[in-house]
């Protein structure tokens, strides 16, 4: 039988290698739902070419366009407004691809969980910010968490799946660590992993989004230039995999062709190898348990040449740090890292405070709000995500007002456990 695949942020980069990998195995894949933002222009295009039975526009406005165009090219897809549609989108369907950044994607990714769906996790946001209500949402409900992200889904191909935990599903994903030292993931180190701290002082926009290995958003590209998509990568391996912080390492790898790794007791360190190319993970996932074809060509050893690897550096990437401290503070604590990242990122991508400046306005918002008890509900979460963006806005209105930018240089991060 076809599986009925929704994809949550079907305009980003994660949603068009998803659609592309489906068009390739029509045969398996009925694309039942497509759900975005505000790009009308874009959901258009893939209304056109993937024929889906339903789109969503969290944004009404954006709905009611994409409906007159539709209208008027005689095609026969629906097309819904708001979130509470995007939910609708994502229960109904048999794989829901979670690929939509922010909170956003949180409200859908965590009502298909709850119904037992198959979660494709692209989105961070399910554990970074509501980690433990996710995770018991899966539980209840027998959902299956298929890991997206390059690195997630490297380790899950290193470790040996659990016939025990797929039939009891005792497991969001279904590996056995029993005899696991610890895991290492790899980064790239972004466009400025050569840098003195000094010269990372006066980056760009512009020099941040242009990732060296990897075609992304905007956003997503400055996290990983400051490696806090590292750091919550890491956040999100605790959760999925049940370890603590000190059982996960991260590694600067340039060239991207290990993509994470599984050291074991006995010694044995597997590596899962492949071109940088989210299609290859998005197969796996689909296809899983079995594989298929997915576009990407195969990894060529004698071109890639060299693999190197090197410590990274928490004083110029203080972001990293901050992650692994959040993780050991609680589960309120990168929920409130999450949502000070994204308005430090948006501030720095409207050039209102430098680089360096995000880890410092993170760290404030994680030494004001991060002590708190554990969000006890997806309202909770939302509260918390919402008072923590006002404090990081606060935060970054004082830096524009002041004309005065306090960088890591002159104001090294305090020890948050003191």
């Amino acid at each position: 039988m076809k599986q009925k695949l929704c994809v949550l942020g079907a305009t980003g980069s994660i949603g068009d290698s998803t659609l592309d990998v489906a068009a390739r195995h029509p045969d398996l894949f009925e694309i039942h739902a497509l759900v975005a933002n505000i790009r009308v222009d874009e959901m258009l295009a893939r209304v056109e070419r993937f024929r889906p039975n339903k789109v969503v526009m969290n944004d009404e406005a954006a709905a009611q366009q994409l409906r007159q165009q539709i209208v008027s090219r005689g095609l026969s897809t629906q097309v819904f407004g708001g979130q509470a549609a995007a939910i609708d989108a994502a229960c109904e369907a048999d794989t829901v691809m979670a690929a939509i950044v922010g909170a956003a994607g949180l409200a859908p990714t965590i009502a298909a969980a709850r119904l037992g769906r198959r979660i494709l996790l692209a989105n961070k946001e399910a554990l970074v910010m509501a980690g433990p209500l996710f995770v018991q949402a899966c539980r209840d409900s027998n959902a299956l968490v298929l890991p997206i992200d390059s690195e997630h889904n490297a380790i899950f191909q290193c470790l040996p799946v659990s016939t025990e935990a797929i039939a009891k599903r005792q497991a969001l994903v279904p590996s056995d660590l029993s005899r696991v030292s610890h895991l290492v993931l790899t980064a790239s180190g972004g466009p400025f992993r050569d840098y003195t701290l000094q010269q990372m002082e006066s980056v760009t926009p512009e020099q941040a989004v242009a990732h060296p290995n990897w075609a992304m958003g905007r956003k997503i590209s400055v996290d990983s230039a400051t490696l806090m998509n590292k750091g919550l990568e890491l956040i999100e391996a605790c959760l999925l995999y049940g370890l603590n912080a000190d059982k996960i390492e991260v590694v600067v790898h340039p060239q991207s062709i290990i993509h994470s790794m599984v050291q074991f007791i006995d010694g044995s360190l597997l590596a899962q190898m492949g071109q940088p190319d989210m299609r290859t993970p998005i197969a796996h996932c689909m296809a899983w348990p079995d594989r298929f074809e997915a576009g990407v060509p195969p990894l060529n050893l004698l071109k890639v040449a060299r693999l190197d690897f090197k410590e990274p550096d928490e004083l110029k990437f203080a972001c990293l740090k901050l992650a692994r401290q959040a993780y050991s503070i609680g589960p309120a604590a990168p929920c409130v890292l999450n949502a000070a990242n994204e308005i430090a990122v948006s501030a720095f991508l409207e050039r209102k405070i430098g680089f360096l400046d995000i880890a410092h306005v993170n760290e404030i918002v994680m030494n004001l709000l991060g002590h708190q008890l554990a969000p006890q509900s997806i309202e909770d979460v939302l509260a918390l995500n919402d008072q923590s963006r006002q404090a990081a806005q606060q935060e970054v209105d004082r830096f524009t007002n002041s004309h005065f930018a306090i960088t890591q240089s002159q104001h090294p991060l305090r020890d948050l456990t003191e």
